[in-house]
């Protein structure tokens, strides 16, 4: 009996099951499932499945459930209109959306006078009336976080951090694009750069530099650190804090959300607290939290100024006759070189607390370095109240303090360069012109044996 021949029908898109087509779907980016919709009919119908775009709503725009149901619109629909408002940030606003809803979640209970200050939005013909203004392109994670948020009003205290001394009070606003746009800078130093937060008690600003110039790198945030001993205003040091604006803003928001920094009286303040940082003595136990200050450091000369906070707490479980006074401290201070310094003195900052059970005292102090970085670690001597007789000490953890990262100003650089290929002769030609005379004067004689030096071994 001859065998008898099926030939069976060619596979072809249309004979594919549904349900395994949707599961290759869903592994799709959303311009392929946009480009799916051109390729047949049955593709079109099948990309435009609402649950697909689900994924792509929560992560590129974090619309939440109940925000779709609010909305009353289907996944693709949201996605969409989404995308036509805020679609060019669409690398960008998922990470800045986060930090800005995690910042004003962590903010409402705590500090809701700082969540009321902030701006609605900013629209985008706003922000392209600002590039027209300042004849420069704004970052787009910059121009994202903004149609968020237009910064905040000028209140106290600021979105961006406190920091308090008994002589001297830090608090920067975020500012609105327009205040920002105002600032702008076109003058050596700071050519290009566009200041994002603000001080009305000491004028400091954190600047981004929207193009590379002077040598910045474009988009870098950054504090500037006039060079003191250049008598030139073109001679800028700067102090990096960040990369680029998302790195930035997201690292301070993931500072304040995860506790580390500390919110005092509706304040949030700077400080850093390494985990590392705590010792305990008996029942007594010390931490210690760490804070540069820009705005009273400088690169030239080199002075780096830091202040600390301290807590000393006595555990709730300590015996009552274990209450005491602190009389005196000692402290071993070492910066980057290794030389020490020893300091003794009575009570802290001109106090001598009384720690009993279940007790806290805390203060805040300073300290400088003429190095980048340095450490400090010591005792207090107490006595107890019920046995004053008896005294004992309290160990001070080692605690670090390090300055950002810095880039000396270019108009510093070029003099040097000047200096290193001129040689022997260098001082006297520069003296003799007339242009670079304060600059000379002032830097002469820090630089002049080191180039003499060089100049010489070079020769050899």
């Amino acid at each position: 009996m001859a065998a008898v021949e099926t030939e069976s029908a060619p596979l072809t898109l249309e004979s594919l099951p549904t349900d395994p087509l949707l599961l290759i779907l869903s592994f799709l980016d959303y311009r392929d499932l946009i480009n799916c919709c051109y390729v047949s009919r049955r593709l079109s119908q099948l990309s435009s499945h609402d649950p697909l775009w689900r994924r792509h709503c929560k992560k590129y725009w974090l619309i939440s459930e109940e925000e779709k149901t609010q909305k009353n619109q289907c996944w693709k629909s949201l996605f969409i209109d989404t995308y036509s408002d805020v679609g060019r940030y669409i690398d960008h606003y998922a990470a800045i959306k986060k930090a800005w809803d995690d910042l004003k979640k962590y903010l409402e209970p705590r500090c809701p006078r700082m969540v009321l200050s902030l701006k609605e939005g900013a629209r985008e013909e706003d922000l392209d009336a600002v590039e027209a203004q300042i004849g420069c392109k704004l970052p787009d994670d910059y121009r994202c976080s903004y149609r968020i948020h237009n910064g905040q009003k000028l209140v106290v205290p600021g979105l961006l951090g406190s920091m308090a001394l008994s002589n001297h009070y830090r608090s920067e606003d975020l500012l609105d694009v327009d205040t920002a746009a105002g600032g702008f800078q076109q003058r050596q130093g700071l050519k290009y750069c566009l200041p994002l937060t603000f001080c009305i008690h000491t004028g400091l600003s954190q600047y981004i530099a929207v193009e590379a110039a002077e040598g910045r790198n474009k988009n870098e945030v950054f504090y500037q650190c006039p060079d003191q001993m250049a008598r030139n205003p073109a001679a800028i040091d700067m102090f990096i804090i960040g990369a680029t604006f998302t790195d930035w803003f997201t690292s301070y928001v993931n500072n304040v959300v995860s506790g580390g920094f500390p919110i005092i009286r509706d304040q949030i303040f700077r400080y850093v607290h390494d985990a590392e940082c705590v010792a305990t003595t008996g029942d007594i136990t010390v931490s210690v939290s760490t804070s540069f200050l820009p705005e009273l450091s400088s690169v030239h000369p080199p002075h780096y100024f830091f202040t600390y906070r301290i807590r000393i707490e006595m555990s709730k479980d300590a015996l009552p006759e274990k209450a005491c006074q602190l009389d005196s401290r000692y402290w071993r201070i070492t910066n980057a070189k290794g030389d020490v310094e020893e300091v003794q003195g009575p009570g802290v900052v001109g106090e001598f607390p009384i720690i009993s059970p279940g007790r806290v005292y805390e203060y805040t102090s300073c300290t400088t370095f003429s190095t980048t970085s340095g450490y400090m670690e010591g005792y207090y001597t107490f006595h107890f109240l019920y046995f004053k007789d008896k005294i004992f000490n309290v160990a001070i953890p080692r605690f670090h303090m390090a300055c950002p990262t810095f880039r000396v100003s270019i108009a510093r650089l070029i003099f040097i360069e000047y200096l290193l290929g001129a040689g022997e002769n260098a001082v006297n030609d520069i003296i003799k012109i007339s242009a670079f005379r304060d600059v000379m004067y002032s830097m002469a004689t820090v630089v002049n044996n080191t180039v003499l030096h060089i100049w010489k071994l070079l020769r050899e």
